[in-house]
């Protein structure tokens, strides 16, 4: 099952959380807010009330009588929104505002104001202060009340909060952004592994760098030490493999000598049985050996790279020294500084085999070439003046899991081996008809 990246899974716990927070201040500020406006109404008419507590009486009958009346004109006139009423079980004495309407009762109860937002007059709401009050000890409590319609103040309200919630939207894209920035900047470090790592799958003598942050250091330094690891075992494996050929050189050169003493008794028949015995052991055990070669170098993708101009000179001047080789021109065309990503020892191993049967079945010259050709690849050529092969023995040559030895005579065993190394190496093999008449077989890479 594919995971969510680490990246989005960042941002979207920093969005949530952000807009969580950002949500709570919302309802909290709206709700500081409108405690705010409706303080600063009350207070205003508890001035108002205040004045009219200051003139106030009762009189003979028992109702209220305000001497003194706040001075705001909408106290007078009706349905203005700001309105007063004194209540005594008496009587009641409201307001011009109010016209023929009442206030609802108060439930004052001491000598402190007592705020609140109820069903007003006109089909409105009213924020009402009120209290009672005894102008006389030995009088009745009158209740003051003080109100105004508070639809002004509730739209009021209304739009604080929609251009707070507006500007708490964009806050939170601002920090969403910053968010986003910032995961970026903190997940750098981990990309760089990331290309460091593709950079070591291809050299495996390369190492990550000990500049990363501490809290990325463990892990660079956990995959040095299994790239070390690695390179123990494929040491290790190569010894192997060179240790399991040599112990089986002297068996096999007993029996190549035990043939021939049989077909110089005459015992031809078993003389080749020996030899085909002998000839199948070989072919085994190089088999074994190219794979265990071309394991490594996949594992591995193979320390380095190599520059093939030394690797041919080496390899010519070996050949040159022998029997055949004496007898053949070798002509070089390598760039002096081309490199391919393959090890030394796996680019002679290949070089070797091609060479060597280039010089077994050339009449009298070899060409070996070495260049850069776009799209950015990296191209050596083999090339003699034989035989060749034919067309349909080089596509058959060119399928997966055919060996190169059977794709005609005179190109032996050897060349199965190139096969399984270009293959291990990410490269390509080609064959050919070549410039000098013979065979052309072409190896290259992808440049890095």
């Amino acid at each position: 099952m594919k995971r969510a990246s680490l990246r989005l899974r960042l941002l979207t716990a920093a969005g949530g959380t952000f807009f969580l927070a950002l949500t709570l201040a919302w309802l909290g500020l709206t709700w500081l807010f409108e405690r705010h406006v409706e303080r600063r109404e009350a207070a205003a008419l508890i001035r108002a009330a205040e004045v009219l507590v200051g003139g106030l009486r009762v009189g003979p009958d028992g109702v209220p009588i305000a001497d003194a009346l706040p001075d705001d004109r909408r106290f007078e006139l009706i349905a203005s929104g700001l309105y007063w009423q004194l209540s005594t079980p008496a009587g009641t004495r409201r307001s011009s505002s109010l016209w023929d309407q009442v206030l609802g009762p108060v439930r004052a109860t001491g000598d402190a104001w007592e705020t609140r937002s109820v069903a007003g007059p006109f089909g409105g709401r009213v924020l009402v202060v009120g209290r009672l009050v005894r102008p006389d000890r030995a009088g009745p409590a009158v209740v003051v009340q003080v109100a105004e319609n508070n639809n002004d103040v509730v739209l009021a309200e209304r739009e604080f909060g929609r251009e707070l919630a507006i500007s708490l939207l964009g806050l939170w894209i601002v920090l969403s952004a910053a968010t986003w920035a910032q995961v970026q900047l903190g997940l750098r470090p981990l990309a760089r592994i990331r290309d460091q790592m593709e950079r070591l799958r291809r050299n495996p003598a390369a190492r990550l760098p000990d500049d990363y942050p501490s809290e990325i250091s463990p892990l660079s330094q956990a995959i040095n030490a299994l790239a070390d690891a690695r390179g123990d075992d494929l040491v290790r494996a190569r010894n192997r493999a060179a240790d399991l050929a040599h112990s089986l050189k002297t068996p096999l050169a007993v029996m190549a000598a035990q043939t021939r003493r049989a077909r110089a008794a005459g015992a031809d028949e078993a003389a080749d049985g020996l030899e085909r015995a002998v000839a199948a052991i070989g072919a085994a055990l190089e088999t074994e050996l190219a794979r265990s070669r071309a394991a490594a170098a996949r594992g591995a993708a193979e320390l380095g790279h190599a520059r093939p101009l030394p690797v041919v000179d080496r390899l010519i001047g070996v050949i040159e020294h022998t029997e055949r080789g004496e007898m053949i021109a070798f002509e070089v065309d390598v760039d002096a500084a081309l490199t391919v990503p393959v090890a030394a020892d796996d680019l002679a191993e290949m070089l070797g085999a091609l060479i060597e049967n280039a010089a077994r079945h050339a009449r009298r010259m070899v060409r070996v070439a070495g260049r850069r050709e776009p799209p950015g690849r990296s191209v050596l050529t083999v090339e003699d003046d034989g035989p060749g092969i034919d067309e349909a023995s080089a596509a058959t040559a060119l399928m997966r899991g055919r060996r190169l030895d059977e794709t005609g005579a005179g190109h032996g065993f050897g060349l199965s081996i190139v096969r399984n190394l270009i293959d291990a190496t990410e490269g390509e093999i080609r064959f050919g008809r070549a410039g000098l008449g013979g065979l052309s077989v072409s190896l290259s890479w992808a440049l890095p």
